[in-house]
């Protein structure tokens, strides 16, 4: 069970700078690129850990990666867009954070039932 509390933590830190890159763009305001990478590989490092423990364990929080394997693709164009300097769709961003909260829910909650 450290692996899923060390990917809370990991998602939590993730969360963090996803509120600080979601309130540049619903301001239209442009985003560090440093910021976005951060975000980015800490939620690559804590799917990567779910992924680690699920590999290892007959019970795995498979619904949190299928619902942070979601909210990473929605990233993936977001981060997209933003190097490119498009215009970032802030319904996207929305639906890119919503997801990857779910994904956190559930995360939460097999840890709290496991």
């Amino acid at each position: 069970m450290n692996i899923i509390y060390a990917a809370i933590t990991i998602f939590s830190m993730t969360a963090l700078l996803g509120i600080y890159l979601i309130s540049l763009v619903l301001r239209d305001k442009q985003t560090p690129k440093s910021v976005a990478v951060v975000h980015g590989l800490f939620a690559i490092t804590g799917l990567l850990l779910l992924i680690t423990y699920s590999n290892g364990n007959e019970q795995s929080p498979m619904v949190s990666i299928v619902v942070f394997v979601i909210a990473a693709l929605g990233g993936l164009v977001l981060f997209y867009k933003d190097v490119t300097e498009k215009q970032i769709p802030k319904w996207l961003a929305l639906t890119h954070g919503l997801t990857a909260v779910i994904g956190f829910a559930f995360l939460v909650l097999f840890a709290c039932f496991k």
